[in-house]
């Protein structure tokens, strides 16, 4: 069987309540004893955090923390709050690319103590997931499992919080059993790289929004933008001339990733008149990614490169099943 370790990060499944509301109290071995054979396990505490707190420094943390757990077992799981997981699980899809064993992040929208809680089958069926997905970065949550940059949290308190947006679910965990519903991706080489920038911001628009708003991130020390356009990719492009706006901040060198607000299927610069600017302007399209994805993957590029050429390419390119690349 499997040898698996549990690398614990707080969030909800952990939580205790106190005079203030819920907060992480649960430790790795805590958690483990709410599953069968979970006494079985190795475990990390890495941090005891809600995940509203997680920031860039702390993925690098896990990302060590998987680096460490792999040389001595065949499989990951990590416990991890509900509302920044989908982040955290994108960019460790890119700083852990290729990893030969399966990262499987798990949580709840109840704590674990509840005797009603989500927290107990979440965790068994991602350690039952973890024994048998091929490696890669995971999310398993209620009986669904999906890949790591696909993954959006889209309810605030039903069991069922997480979707695959734009990809097939990679399987799903019944009686105890996990059912593969894809192929496994072609692996290449296993390669980690943990330097980010994390001076990326999110803009999304609304009508009526200012350009001068637009612009002003060129003076807020950050290094790039991803903007949430209305549908395909549309923004003002009279009056209000976000166009022109998203123009002058290339040109001082700051990339702009263009997505969509819509949840599903791509964006795209090339369809509306309002957007024909933008490609001429140099704004790269976000394709068919998660926002998450977008900008976990712009924070990881830019990690990497300020030459915005380099950019392009690299925020082209798939690199861990993030974005489809069509001929």
């Amino acid at each position: 069987m499997a040898k698996l370790h549990l690398i614990a990060t707080g969030g909800t499944i952990a939580c205790m309540p106190s005079k203030n509301g819920l907060v992480p109290g649960l430790g790795a071995k805590d958690l483990l004893g709410y599953i069968p054979n979970g006494e079985d396990m190795g475990c990390t505490d890495l941090f005891s955090m809600d995940s509203s707190n997680i920031q860039p420094e702390e993925w690098q943390q896990m990302a060590k923390a998987v680096l460490a757990a792999r040389e001595h077992c065949d499989g990951i799981v990590i416990t991890h709050g509900t509302d920044t997981m989908a982040y955290t699980a994108s960019m460790l899809s890119f700083m852990l690319q290729n990893i030969d064993i399966p990262v499987v992040l798990t949580g709840s929208q109840y704590p674990i103590v509840r005797p009603d809680s989500d927290g107990r089958i979440n965790l068994k069926n991602a350690v039952t997931a973890a024994r048998s997905l091929p490696g890669g970065v995971y999310i398993a949550f209620g009986d669904a499992v999906m890949m790591g940059c696909r993954a959006v949290k889209t309810r605030t308190t039903s069991l069922n919080a997480f979707e695959s947006i734009n990809y097939p679910y990679v399987g799903a965990v019944a009686n105890d059993r996990f059912i593969s519903l894809t192929e496994p991706r072609a692996m290449g080489e296993f390669s980690c790289f943990v330097d980010i920038d994390p001076g990326v911001a999110l803009i999304k628009l609304i009508p009526g929004t200012s350009p001068l708003f637009l612009e002003s991130v060129a003076g807020c020390g950050l290094h790039g933008v991803v903007v949430e356009a209305f549908g395909l990719g549309g923004v003002h492009n009279f009056r209000r001339d976000h166009a022109e706006s998203l123009k002058k901040l290339i040109q001082k060198g700051i990339p702009v990733i263009l997505a969509s607000q819509c949840l599903y299927e791509a964006s795209t610069p090339d369809i509306y008149e309002v957007s024909h600017s933008l490609r001429e302007a140099g704004v790269i399209s976000a394709g068919d990614m998660t926002t998450e994805a977008a900008v976990t993957k712009l924070m990881w590029v830019l990690g990497h490169t300020r030459d915005m050429e380099e950019i392009r390419r690299m925020m082209n390119r798939d690199y861990c099943g993030e974005i489809a690349i069509h001929d």
